[in-house]
């Protein structure tokens, strides 16, 4: 790395539409961009989001989620709904995340989204992690910064997301999570010592593993080897 220059996490892209121009240069016409949000949450799901945008009706202000406020985001996100040729949202919950773990849930709720679209894609731009699909791809580091097709998806599952903590916060109001967002925010880690996990938090992240009180994986194992 030469010196001043920056490394690579603090590196500001500027989001653009270069990529996907280049693609349909190359013939292809619907291309897709999928990424997900909450992959460091305590809280519920993990969830996806896939777009495919329509080069004739463009949006502007595309950018990296959570480099938006939640206003701004609640706008371009009903922009892509109402503009783009198809797009899909889709979630895996915490007890998946337990089994599989994040990674893999991750890259199954971007092929969940990819999958029900209404119009299939040609090509798929990916945040950072290859996706086992049959469509040809291409994963790009901090694609959400840098992808208008990949921005629009962490917009709409970033909204998505928000909205379903906003009603989980009505369950659990002891927790905060229409603030917090599940995430390990202190209050967070606060209400977790004091009242345990709810069945919505993720049981194999610290610090809930270390506060939960009883744990259904352990409770079905000794179940399977009862007498």
């Amino acid at each position: 790395m030469a010196r001043g220059t920056p490394p690579h996490s603090e590196k500001k892209w500027k989001c653009q539409g270069v990529l996907e121009a280049e693609l349909r240069a190359r013939g292809y016409r619907f291309i897709a961009g999928a990424d997900e949000v909450g992959r460091g949450s305590l809280f519920g799901a993990v969830v996806a989001g896939a777009v495919i945008l329509s080069p004739d009706a463009p949006v502007r202000g595309l950018n990296d989620s959570k480099q938006l406020d939640a206003e701004r985001r609640e706008v371009l996100a009903e922009r892509i709904r109402e503009r783009a040729v198809a797009w899909s949202v889709a979630a895996v919950d915490a007890a998946t995340i337990d089994r599989i773990n994040i990674y893999q849930a991750s890259r199954l709720a971007m092929k969940m989204a990819l999958e029900t679209l209404s119009t299939q894609p040609n090509f798929v731009l990916v945040d950072a992690v290859p996706l086992d699909i049959r469509i040809p791809q291409q994963p790009i580091i901090q694609g959400d910064a840098r992808c208008h097709a990949i921005a629009a998806a962490s917009i709409l599952a970033k909204v998505h997301r928000d909205q379903m903590m906003r009603t989980w916060d009505q369950f659990y109001p002891e927790y905060g999570l229409a603030s917090h967002k599940g995430y390990h925010a202190p209050e967070h880690v606060a209400a977790l010592r004091k009242y345990g996990p709810t069945p919505q938090h993720r049981l194999s992240f610290f610090p809930v593993s270390d506060l939960a009180f009883f744990s259904p994986l352990a409770s079905t194992q000794i179940e399977m080897f009862a007498a």
